[in-house]
């Protein structure tokens, strides 16, 4: 396993291009939006979860010593990775269980909406109740000045007092004249230890020794609590907190209607919009309720994932009964008006064709 992480980390580029080609090419096998057919959505999760281990293996190559690491980026216990396993996964349980069990599918897809909502939970919780970025599958680590400046200070004073900080620092910055003259410093230093005699061996030991205890193992980010959470930022910490656990908590609260309702019902499409839009609207009023020091700053990663919840939204043009009453004739009206162009009426059926294909499954357009 150890030689097959060296080949992914020395091929990165080329394992993630691989990646991103097979996945693409699992669209246009046969059959792929037959209700009856589980081979081609095994063969697309088989793939999905290469990818993914690999990505994950690309994500935790090792790091230089020193470095602030994040209280829950554990490797051994990934939830991003489960995360992204369960999603390549879930829609070869929907396939399965409606060739198996029609329309008792949902009782399958709660579970798996189910587990993804438990994991996404302990995920926030164990990331210091901070914003989750792609539903989880992303980490969130770009730190605040004020939060990590003094634990940065502390391993940049560590990796100073090395046995080689003279030659690494100056490798970022060679060209000045500080530069310069610190290189040629650590040359003549080198050198002088190479010409030194047998009597002197055990000092040098000794000083380097001392050295590599100085040097600081990698710091660990401590992992805010949600008591502290709510003392720092006060009802702007609760309201953050609120808006995260509904957006956690939408697609399960959405198949759970859909099992008692129905999918050609208004009411479940109605209710996931409505928690969707009350959690954007408390998230976007704990960043500007209240006192300064007491609002929740977003940062750049951070409004990135707003902007991309917002976008997700369009998914309800092709959500039912929406899509029943609404998207599905402006589709075919559509097709019909460019059919007659050569090769873009074609391309404009098989366009449709992929839509409506994609609504069929719920995983596609869950959004979850």
């Amino acid at each position: 396993m150890e030689a097959y992480k060296q080949w992914v980390w020395r091929n990165r580029e080329y394992v993630h291009s691989l990646g991103s080609f097979a996945n693409g090419l699992t669209w246009l096998l046969p059959e792929k939006f037959s209700a009856s057919e589980i081979g081609p959505e095994a063969v697309t999760a088989f793939l999905g979860i290469f990818t993914t281990i690999n990505e994950h293996i690309i994500e935790n190559a090792p790091t230089p010593r020193g470095l602030v690491e994040s209280s829950g980026s554990d490797p051994s216990l990934s939830y991003p990775l489960l995360i992204a396993i369960l999603k390549d996964l879930e829609t070869v349980v929907e396939v399965a269980a409606e060739h198996f069990y029609g329309d008792k599918k949902w009782n399958y897809i709660f579970l798996t909406e189910a587990m993804k909502a438990v994991i996404r939970l302990a995920l926030f919780r164990n990331s210091g109740y901070k914003m989750l970025l792609q539903g989880g599958e992303t980490s969130n680590e770009e730190k605040d000045s004020d939060q990590s400046e003094s634990q940065i200070r502390a391993g940049n004073l560590g990796r100073n007092l090395g046995p080689h900080s003279l030659g690494n620092q100056n490798r970022h910055n060679p060209w000045n004249l500080e530069g310069r003259a610190m290189s040629a410093l650590s040359s003549f230093g080198q050198n002088a230890r190479t010409t030194t005699t047998s009597s002197t061996s055990g000092w040098s030991r000794r000083i380097q020794h001392q050295q590599a205890v100085i040097e600081p193992p990698m710091i660990k980010e401590r992992r805010r609590t949600l008591s502290e959470l709510l003392s720092e930022k006060g009802v702007n910490g609760a309201l953050f907190a609120m808006g995260e656990v509904l957006y956690i908590m939408r697609p399960l609260i959405y198949v759970l209607f859909i099992r008692k309702y129905g999918v050609r019902s208004w009411i479940p499409w109605a209710i996931s919009l409505s928690v969707d839009t009350l959690g954007m609207g408390i998230l976007a009023n704990s960043k500007w309720w209240g006192e300064k020091s007491k609002q929740v700053h977003f940062s750049g990663l951070e409004k990135d994932e707003l902007r991309r919840r917002k976008l997700l939204w369009a998914l309800y043009l092709m959500r039912d009964p929406f899509f029943t009453k609404y998207t599905r004739q402006k589709l075919e009206s559509s097709q019909k008006k460019l059919e007659p162009i050569p090769l873009i009426g074609f391309l404009t059926e098989k366009i449709v064709e992929l839509l409506e294909g994609a609504q069929s499954r719920y995983t596609y357009i869950s959004g979850s």
